[in-house]
């Protein structure tokens, strides 16, 4: 058995079962890392893969245990390079972060610069995509860190750890009858058109959560998984807006209007996340702390430490996060 028998399965995983989009990426031929599969397959005695004919159809139940295996394996493997790193390069190496839109835009920009003055010779990385795709670019070891609201929950090989709670406001053109109201109701809301964020993103499902546990239905005609696009579309007057509290800017959004819900709905907690199985380097508490001030590295190492995620909950219950 060897190590890149155990990488060649993992990332024919990774792109669903392609093995010529997976030879493409890893700079290597098809035929050789088919053959290297069944050398594999033949010396474990089972079948990690079903086909028809050439093709790869699915992961069997076995291969499953295998491909979860090997992806810890793999993960400990560049764990060993990183402590490695820690100590002849402490404050060189490289830091990938999977976030969403709203987190790369509003929150993040300060503390990449502060980060990036900090560590010249850290290379950086953002990878941008939903929740569900930022979480398993983690746990594919795609990306150090996650930075999401949504999703990261269904992934029980992260750990996660509360950074900062937020609510969302409406937006509407200073035309707009709500725009002279200091508070709205949901039931006004619900009388009107509504543009928010795609489901799934920035909090979405506790705004419809919020309309349901009054036995109301938002009016949402249009959808965007970027809070630009949204206010883009609020100023053609296509309807009202609903986004996260820090994706408005006084300065740039100056013909909007904002309206504070935070008593209509309930507050949503970002989080970063990473792998359990993965090294931390000393820049990667440094990130964290910087994101998140309270995230000290004591913290975080006694929260990795904890096994499950519920365990993790209990140590943050009288941890006051920030709001943003």
């Amino acid at each position: 058995m060897k190590l890149q028998q155990l990488r060649y399965i993992v990332e024919v995983v990774n792109n669903d079962l392609n093995v010529s989009t997976t030879a493409e990426r890893l700079y290597t031929s098809q035929p050789g890392i088919s053959k290297q599969i069944r050398m594999l397959e033949d010396e474990l005695g089972i079948q990690i893969f079903s086909r028809s004919g050439k093709h790869l159809t699915h992961v069997t139940p076995a291969g499953e245990e295998i491909v979860r295996l090997s992806r810890e394996i793999l993960s400990k493997t560049e764990a060993i390079r990183s402590a490695a790193g820690e100590h002849t390069y402490p404050d060189r190496g490289s830091l990938s972060i999977a976030t969403t839109h709203t987190q790369a835009r509003y929150v993040l920009p300060p503390v990449i610069k502060g980060f990036i003055e900090r560590y010249p010779e850290v290379s950086l990385h953002m990878n941008q995509g939903s929740p569900t795709q930022i979480a398993e670019d983690v746990c594919r070891g795609k990306s150090d860190f996650a930075i999401a609201t949504e999703s990261l929950h269904l992934y029980n090989d992260l750990v996660m750890l509360p950074c900062y709670r937020w609510n969302r406001i409406v937006v509407v053109t200073k035309d707009h009858p709500l725009a002279q109201k200091r508070e709205v109701t949901l039931q006004e809301l619900a009388t009107y058109d509504i543009v928010t964020y795609t489901h799934g993103f920035t909090g979405r499902s506790d705004l419809d959560e919020a309309f349901g546990k009054v036995g109301l239905k938002p009016k949402i005609v249009f959808t965007a998984t970027d809070a630009d696009v949204i206010k883009t579309y609020v100023r053609l007057h296509l309807g009202i807006g609903v986004i996260a509290s820090m994706a408005f800017d006084p300065m740039l959004d100056s013909d909007l209007v904002a309206i504070d819900m935070r008593d209509k709905f309930s507050y949503s907690t970002t989080k970063i996340a990473f792998r359990r199985s993965g090294f931390l380097r000393g820049y990667m508490y440094d990130f964290m702390w910087r994101f998140a001030p309270h995230l000290t590295r004591n913290l975080v190492e006694q929260a990795t430490a904890l096994r499950t995620n519920e365990e993790i909950e209990e140590l943050f219950k009288d941890i006051e996060l920030p709001l943003v």
